[in-house]
């Protein structure tokens, strides 16, 4: 790494301090770090620390005359061989995707020829705004890669999705990029994730679901962006952050979904792992069913329609390759085997949600079953699982 070299700007936010850690991670590696400091970083961290860390020279003015007399930012934007923005704040992140050039930040984005990684940091409200995910979803595009944002405690007391990731994890990412180890496999593929479960409504209070929390669909979901996916992500309710990268459609019920995954194609890949209710009530009471004493309300049950099946059938808008889960409790690739002849798709990815820990937790065991056979994976994350998900897809459509 020692002919490496990142320019490294860093925006106004309390983050900002992260940057001198992760400048130390890149020096101690060996990389070179070259700083550009905003004037609101500056309100953060000094120029003096991020030179001692950085072993050169920061850089904050435009119209410097020492500077600019070599026409500083364009040199500035050709020197490295990687843009990394930590913090990436709001401002920055609307000046790129808008072309302005009004500081020597945006005015070094808009020049660069090189790779940008973006490390949003900002507050929850901010980062969910509509203007952000515009602008998120322009970057992307454009090829800016992102790491983050985390979801936890921020400075304003808030708590959410907004605070950025660890200069540990944005180093690892940073030396992904500068190895050449981030393929982008399905660039200019589309996907459709399911999550979460669903809510079907008894009357205005109450509804039928079931313990989803959509961890697994989300991480898949952010798997497949990672290499370069266009993923809609349809999800039912969870208290979940969409992935960076990503469109969110939300829903409630299973109609809503289906006619989300509808509205989303044409697509190359679908996967279906949200929890959808097999059945909703037949009747929506209009108001809340009281108790009045006498014999409980009798529910009469209808079953919704198979989301799965739905995308799997023959036609021109079946997606190339179409992955089902399969949530059981016992006999768990038996009945795999059974979903998979039953629905059309092409895998079932199966796994055991009586054990603990599974359902709503951090952790999964799964087994593919395709006609091939059924391959059983040990325990692990359900992050690990969604990333060799998102390889063995990117491998099937390649």
């Amino acid at each position: 790494m020692a002919d490496k070299r990142v320019l490294l700007i860093v925006g106004g936010g309390v983050a900002a301090y992260k940057a001198l850690e992760l400048t130390r991670l890149l020096r101690k590696a060996g990389v070179g770090v070259r700083p550009i400091l905003t004037p609101a970083g500056a309100q953060f961290v000094t120029p003096l620390s991020l030179a001692a860390l950085a072993e050169d020279k920061v850089y904050s003015e435009l119209f410097s005359l020492t500077d600019e007399a070599e026409m500083g930012h364009i040199q500035l934007s050709r020197s490295a061989d990687l843009v990394v923005v930590v913090p990436s704040t709001a401002d920055l992140m609307a000046k790129a995707a808008h072309g302005l050039a009004g500081d020597l930040a945006s005015t070094t984005l808009l020049a660069t020829d090189k790779p940008v990684l973006m490390a949003p940091a900002m507050n929850v409200r901010m980062w969910e705004h509509p203007a952000t995910k515009r602008n998120l979803a322009t970057l992307k595009a454009d090829g800016v890669a992102f790491v983050g944002p985390d979801e936890g405690a921020m400075a304003c007391g808030e708590y959410g999705p907004g605070r950025m990731a660890e200069p540990a994890v944005i180093f690892e990412a940073i030396m992904g990029m500068l190895r050449g180890t981030t393929p982008r496999p399905l660039a200019g593929r589309r996907a459709i994730v399911t999550a979460g479960p669903t809510a079907e409504p008894i009357d205005p209070v109450r509804y039928l679901t079931n313990r989803s929390s959509g961890k697994q669909g989300y991480a898949i979901a952010e798997a497949l962006a990672a290499l370069g996916c266009e993923v809609t992500l349809v999800s039912g309710p969870t208290a979940l952050a969409a992935p960076a990268g990503v469109t969110r459609v939300q829903v409630e019920t299973a109609r809503d979904m289906l006619a989300a995954c509808q509205a989303a194609l044409p697509a190359d890949l679908a996967v279906c792992v949200a929890a959808v209710a097999d059945w909703r009530p037949a009747d929506e009471g209009a108001v809340k069913i009281k108790k009045t004493g006498d014999a409980p309300p009798a529910l009469r049950l209808v079953e919704n329609p198979d989301i799965l099946a739905t995308l799997s059938a023959p036609g021109p808008a079946r997606p190339r390759l179409v992955v089902g889960f399969a949530a059981e409790t016992n006999d768990v690739e038996a009945y795999a085997q059974a979903k998979l002849a039953r629905k059309g798709c092409d895998w079932i990815v199966a796994n055991d949600v009586s054990v603990d820990g599974v359902m709503g937790g951090d952790d999964n065991t799964v087994s593919i079953v395709s006609a091939t056979g059924v391959e059983r994976w040990d325990k692990t994350a359900k992050s690990e699982v969604a990333t060799r998900l998102a390889q063995r897809m990117a491998e099937a459509l390649a």
